[in-house]
């Protein structure tokens, strides 16, 4: 077995563990059904930096979906991996408005959304790529799907919106064709404890009351992926206990 497919084994083990111990301390009156019940929550595997031979491993091990921070070395790789199918890219990095363009046009899933002009120029330009010859990326859809990052710490070095803002950036992303509203993304602050994790999940909930297709919670990373199952995270994010240190 090689090391990647063991460390995804390994990570999955561990989700399935937070989510069942979530599950059983909110339903302690039904024991049998925390041990049956599906785990829900999709591993992103955060591939930023690391080669496609990589990231081919992790898919020949079963992984699907793959996160990015940088257009330029992820749409190399995009391409080098182009024969594998069914493999979905999640844009997780800060957005610039000059690539927009090209995220719309690489990408399943965009993350960190977190202004108005950059969802309706991801929306234009995916509007005016599927206008365009027949695509290859199998995994592309008619629709973008959004994840808003919300700065919950309000961390003044962080990307994100306010979650005083949330709302309005939601209403935005909604009213958008070619864009579909998913839920929200964050990076809680280290060593802040439980509160913005509670913030977090209280965010998500009020988002999924105003909006039928919102299901997705992307929060936790290795470092804190108990704490954000345990406060409704359905998506987590992980890279290094998979791939190894950051080249």
């Amino acid at each position: 077995m090689n090391k990647i497919k063991e460390n995804i084994e390994n990570i999955k083990q561990q989700i399935d563990q937070a989510y069942h111990a979530t599950y059983h301390t909110n339903n302690q009156a039904n024991k049998s059904s925390s041990t049956n019940r599906k785990n829900p929550i999709t591993l992103l595997a955060v591939s930023k930096t690391k080669p496609a031979t990589a990231i081919e491993q992790a898919y020949l091990a079963g992984q699907r979906n793959f996160g990015e921070n940088y257009l330029q070395e992820a749409v190399e790789k995009i391409a080098q991996l182009s024969h594998c199918p069914k493999l979905c890219w999640h844009f997780i990095g800060p957005i610039q408005s000059n690539k927009t363009k090209q995220i719309a046009k690489n990408f399943t899933w965009v993350h960190s959304v977190d202004r108005a002009k950059i969802a309706r120029r991801l929306n234009t330009h995916l509007k005016e790529y599927l206008s365009e010859e027949k695509h290859s990326n199998s995994c592309q859809d008619s629709a973008l799907n959004i994840c808003l990052q919300v700065n919950i710490s309000e961390e003044p070095s962080k990307s994100g919106v306010m979650a005083s803002e949330l709302f309005s950036l939601a209403e935005v992303v909604d009213n958008c064709d070619k864009l579909t509203l998913r839920g929200l993304m964050a990076i809680p602050e280290k060593n802040t404890g439980v509160a913005s994790y509670e913030k977090m999940q209280h965010l998500f909930k009020k988002l999924q009351a105003q909006y039928p297709t919102v299901d997705t919670l992307s929060m936790g990373m290795s470092n804190d992926l108990n704490i954000a199952i345990a406060h409704g995270s359905t998506m987590v994010r992980i890279g290094r206990a998979i791939f190894g240190e950051r080249d």
